[in-house]
């Protein structure tokens, strides 16, 4: 009798384990991520996470991060989830100007830029999908919270953080001489004719680099765009009134105040 029983009970718990799964999986968007406390607000505990795992019914990431066997990771939805852990976290630079058709080598596959506020290293499970830099920096005066002209991507609802084209073009233009060829910025820079004047003013009354707003200056001028001769050098940090002088793989970069 004791036998008939335990073999009901077990039957009853695989039942109801199953039933759990086809639930969760009905409530589950396809190509999302999610961790162990996502799964927990659906009703499957840590310990049936890793149940499930080992049963081959989830996919284990990383310590508390699953996605479903044989899906195909979205790389917005992986964005959002990581935004969750890494403070500022957005896409910026080239990667933004690019998904907002400012770009120069259409062909070329695409290495996501990422910015953030703190130091963080981006997991394996991510860069193995999707290539990807990450970069710590503090470019304009403003909260981690709160970022300045930066949003969800076309303004749709759950997209990931993406840096305005201007504020794209600002944070591409900060890394010419570290990861970045002047030349390569200044053809973007030819491209993006199109930049509100407002908008950036904006961002550059806030922009704690001297390099980056005299760049933006200088080539938005001599390339004749519409958006810089409304922007007025006195009313932006643009430094003392001597040149900024800096050397790199593209050799001298002279800036005139």
């Amino acid at each position: 009798m004791a036998k008939i029983l335990f073999g009901g009970t077990y039957r009853s718990m695989a039942t109801t384990d199953r039933n759990k799964l086809n639930t969760l999986y009905r409530r589950w968007v396809s190509g999302t991520p999610l961790t162990s406390g996502d799964l927990a607000a659906l009703g499957v505990s840590a310990d049936l996470a890793v149940h499930y795992a080992r049963a081959g019914w989830l996919l284990r990431l990383a310590r508390g991060v699953y996605c479903r066997p044989n899906d195909t990771l979205n790389l917005h939805a992986c964005l959002v989830l990581l935004q969750r852990s890494v403070e500022g976290l957005h896409v910026g630079g080239k990667s933004a100007l690019d998904w907002y058709g400012v770009r120069q080598y259409l062909s070329q596959q695409s290495v996501v830029q990422l910015y953030g506020w703190t130091a963080a290293r981006l997991p394996d499970w991510f860069t193995e999908r999707f290539p990807a830099e990450y970069h710590r920096k503090r470019l304009f005066d403003e909260p981690p919270a709160e970022l300045l002209h930066a949003g969800p991507f076309e303004k749709r609802d759950g997209a990931p953080l993406v840096s305005v084209p201007e504020r794209a073009l600002l944070e591409m233009l900060s890394e010419v001489g570290v990861r970045q060829s002047l030349q390569e910025a200044r053809e973007l820079i030819e491209g993006a004719y199109s930049l509100r004047a407002d908008v950036l003013r904006d961002l550059l009354q806030r922009c704690t680099s001297v390099k980056t707003v005299r760049l933006c200056l200088q080539h938005g001028r001599e390339l004749g765009l519409p958006w810089a001769a409304k922007l007025d050098a006195a009313q932006l940090p643009t430094g003392s009134d001597r040149a900024w002088v800096s050397r790199s793989a593209d050799g001298l970069l002279v800036l005139k105040p």
